[in-house]
């Protein structure tokens, strides 16, 4: 890494570029750090994926390096005095149809660390939680993956937190959409241009610009004759629907120290669906199994993946269809319990996948 006198560009101010901007500002206090992004870090409504009533924090993976990489994130919520008030261990009741519980279970072990979690046989697991869970649809589950040490952050909430304090280290905030990135005559990215036209320069730019990612990068290659800048199929841009309900009190009573739900899915079948904890307004939330895409013309014979051209990616157009998705997400998590629930707030979260879990890092 450069030294503490370097510059630094961060287009994007969702959970990824805040972070980085808080962790660079920390180690390199003389360092000039910029966050750049479309919205205000305070704004009622943004379209950064990290900006949402709540998400899950776990280390429940089978692949061992996510595993590695959410216990650490799990050490720093439960332990820094910052992030430590937004995170509820609530833990996590996965239904696993593969042998995603024992995968888990092994990578703990390989990693040496030690957690309250086991694989739960499904008659067993029906109890637990007062039953919650024991109409859910059960259908090719094997166990259950019960982690008590997993649970769900308040993610708007810290994500504004985080941003308060790294602008209080030293970081600065503009507020603009980026239309371009800037090369010298060695094709080295040297800063941005603004929609306005206004230029920042810094010796080091760092995107964390999500579902805008291919976009912007289809933009810069026609700009600046770099082809090798577009994303290709490396990162596509996807949707996925959120929705929320508000539990009377006699649901919230019973629903208040449930678990993250997870209905896992092997790779044939689809991915998998989720259901959170109720907030402090007594929400409850879920999202989808449908992924979708939105190709787009973005040039002129270019088509990608890319959220509306609507400012707020018309996140809160959120079709029948799409509702639909959270319908059957309640249904297979709570059968009867949840079948006079309303669904009255939905949301259309777009974030940038890696196809091959590849991200595109220099």
């Amino acid at each position: 890494m450069a030294s503490g006198n370097s510059s630094y560009i961060i287009v994007g101010a969702g959970v990824f570029g805040v972070s980085t901007a808080y962790h660079l500002i920390q180690k390199y206090p003389n360092a000039s750090v910029t966050l750049v992004d479309r919205d205000a870090f305070d704004a009622d409504s943004r379209v950064a994926a990290s900006w949402d009533w709540n998400k899950v924090v776990r280390a429940d993976y089978d692949d061992i390096v996510y595993c590695q990489m959410g216990l650490e994130s799990q050490d720093i919520f439960r332990s820094d005095p910052l992030w430590k008030p937004y995170f509820h261990e609530t833990g996590i009741y996965w239904m696993c149809r593969s042998d995603y519980a024992q995968d888990v279970l092994d990578n703990y072990k390989k990693l040496g660390r030690k957690a309250d979690l086991a694989a739960v046989p499904i008659d067993e697991a029906r109890k637990l939680y007062g039953g919650l869970f024991e109409d859910a649809d059960y259908s090719d589950v094997k166990e259950v993956l019960v982690n008590k040490t997993s649970g769900w952050a308040a993610a708007g909430d810290c994500l504004r937190a985080v941003t308060r304090e790294a602008l209080h280290l030293g970081v600065k905030y503009v507020q603009a959409e980026v239309a371009e990135l800037q090369f010298d005559d060695q094709h080295r990215c040297q800063g941005i241009k603004t929609a306005t036209g206004e230029i920042l320069s810094a010796s080091h730019v760092i995107l964390s610009t999500g579902a805008y990612t291919p976009k912007l990068l289809e933009l810069c290659a026609e700009s600046s004759g770099l082809d090798e800048l577009r994303a290709g199929e490396r990162i596509v841009a996807g949707g996925i629907t959120t929705g929320m309900t508000r539990l009377d009190d006699e649901s919230y009573g019973r629903f208040e120290k449930m678990p993250v739900g997870v209905q896992g899915y092997t790779a044939k079948t689809g991915p998998f669906i989720g259901s959170l904890p109720p907030t402090k307004d007594r929400e409850l939330k879920w999202w989808g199994q449908t992924i979708f895409k939105n190709t787009r013309e973005v040039l002129p014979g270019r088509h990608i993946s890319m959220p509306p051209a609507e400012r707020d990616y018309a996140q809160w157009n959120v079709s029948g269809k799409m509702k639909e998705d959270i319908d059957y997400a309640n249904k297979v998590f709570y059968g009867s319990k949840g079948a006079t629930w309303k669904l009255e707030k939905h949301r259309v979260c777009w974030y940038v996948d890696a196809t091959h879990c590849h991200y595109m890092t220099d």
